[in-house]
């Protein structure tokens, strides 16, 4: 089966007028800075997520907002670890910043459980209205909107992308972190699905700490068959260069959700851009400051997706990837 994969144009239509928002009780007046907390998933010192701000930096400036003029930007990192996530959630807060920033579906979880008033405009998302987020797409309700990151669909793509690849394999074990994933069961439906479609045996894997990962990993030797999908997560991106070694040392072939797995050596990555999300996000934090609600301003599905093929891993593990997917590749990495 071929993959059809191509930069699809997603971008739900923003619509609606800008209203008058209140500002958060203690911040600057219009003429003065403006106060943008940022709660992010990454550590600081790790380079996705220091592009994904550098991001969000570049468009407000182009927007005509810069730190130190008009803008304050509060930065907290919280590593995925959730006592980190809890703690800076209420720090931003306390802050009363004009908006905050937040990055996947734990944190901006636990920000709203610090406030329904403080705008938060959110990115990398998997499910907001089934997280209980948002109200709806179209109309978010409350004080929260922004983008979403990979749809459940994807999962089929992901197989497929797999099986072409490395056509030996009847075992696929679908790697998630419970905590940093509450949506995985959204995804693993249709993955489950998919996996019967073309033959294959669905293995649910969640894990709970870095040691489970190798574990499920080096479970999958058996006979050469096994494959792996990794699901987009904090932890998992944050472990994400042990989770590609592993990969190569049990010389299981792997798909992940985003570019940088397969940039570290992973096998193929099929995903949104989450860098271009950031800077879109900038384009929301603009208009919220500038007067419109939140609740205005549709939730907004990813606009570039990157299929990305590491040869070189490929070659590693014995493999030869189909001509047709070097071709579809955004990227092909020798």
């Amino acid at each position: 089966m071929i993959v059809t994969i191509g930069r699809r144009e997603l971008l739900v239509a923003l619509g609606g007028a800008a209203v008058a928002w209140p500002l958060a009780a203690g911040a600057q007046q219009p003429e003065g800075t403006r106060r943008i907390g940022v709660l992010g998933s990454f550590p600081e010192t790790d380079a996705e997520g220091q592009a994904r701000i550098a991001a969000l930096r570049k468009r407000l400036q182009d927007l005509g907002w810069t730190e130190g003029r008009n803008i304050r930007l509060d930065l907290r990192w919280s590593s995925s670890d959730a006592d980190l996530v809890r703690k800076f959630a209420k720090e931003l807060v306390d802050l009363q910043p004009n908006l905050i920033v937040t990055e996947s579906t734990p944190l901006t979880a636990a920000v709203l459980h610090e406030t329904r008033t403080i705008p938060i405009v959110f990115v990398q998302v998997g499910d907001p209205v089934g997280s209980g987020i948002v109200t709806s797409m179209p109309h978010p309700g409350g004080n929260a909107t922004g983008f979403t990151n990979i749809p459940v669909t994807i999962t089929s793509k992901w197989l497929e992308l797999l099986k072409e690849i490395a056509p030996r394999i009847v075992r696929v074990a679908f790697l998630f972190h419970p905590a940093t994933a509450p949506y995985a069961q959204r995804y693993l439906d249709p993955f489950q699905a998919a996996a019967s479609s073309i033959g294959v045996q669905a293995v649910v894997s969640p894990v709970q700490s870095p040691t489970e990962i190798e574990t499920v990993i080096a479970g999958l030797t058996r006979e050469a068959t096994g494959g792996l999908v990794v699901l987009p997560s904090a932890f998992m991106a944050t472990h994400r260069d042990s989770i590609v070694a592993l990969a190569a040392r049990y010389r299981i072939p792997a798909v992940y959700p985003y570019r940088f797995y397969a940039a570290s050596g992973g096998l193929v990555s099929y995903g949104n851009n989450a860098v271009d999300a950031y800077r879109q996000s900038a384009d929301y934090v603009d208009r919220i400051l500038r007067g419109a609600k939140p609740t205005e301003l549709p939730v907004q599905l990813p606009v570039k997706y990157e299929l990305v093929v590491n040869l070189t891993t490929a070659k590693a593990l014995g493999l030869d990837v189909p001509l047709h997917i070097q071709q579809l590749a955004d990227e092909v990495i020798e």
